[in-house]
């Protein structure tokens, strides 16, 4: 979920944005590098077959990973919402304003999570865990209650 959400949050800002800059290219590396990754630190970090410092220790570097990545994503909302560069409308420019401030308070909670040791277990499940589920349940909740994008209606004649 975290991979597709990624993805998805991913695509919305790269179509928006089409400046082909040094920090934009070297932004979409680095968040290349920082999901593919994750499959690997995340199973690290819930295997069974670690021992608990070794999933202490891979849930410390995911979670880095995963702030990373949510703030590449704000910095690129925070691209597109720059009004001064025109890359969408008045309405728009709000909307990934919103998105940005969402995506670095989700960044911080994630980093916050390292606070709760991750010997910390809730119903049988990391609690660590479950703060990383939170940017997830954010994203879906937004997307399925927010008014999709405006797009112009052309009506046909009778």
């Amino acid at each position: 979920m975290i991979l597709i959400t990624s993805w998805i949050i991913y695509t919305s800002d790269m179509s928006v944005l089409p400046l082909e800059t040094r920090l934009v290219t070297f932004l979409n590396v680095v968040l290349l590098i920082l999901v593919a990754i994750i499959p690997y630190l995340f199973d690290q970090a819930v295997s069974r077959y670690n021992t608990l410092d070794i999933q202490s220790y891979a849930s410390t570097l995911f979670t880095f990973d995963y702030a990373g990545s949510l703030f590449i994503m704000a910095g690129f909302a925070h691209l597109i919402a720059q009004e001064e560069k025109q890359l969408v409308d008045s309405d728009q420019v709000i909307r990934f304003r919103r998105i940005r401030k969402r995506l670095t308070i989700l960044t911080i909670l994630v980093l916050l999570s390292l606070a709760v040791p991750w010997d910390w277990l809730f119903l049988g499940v990391h609690v660590r865990l479950l703060i990383w589920c939170v940017p997830i349940i954010s994203f879906w909740v937004n997307r399925m209650t927010t008014i999709p994008i405006r797009i112009a209606v052309t009506s046909k004649p009778a």
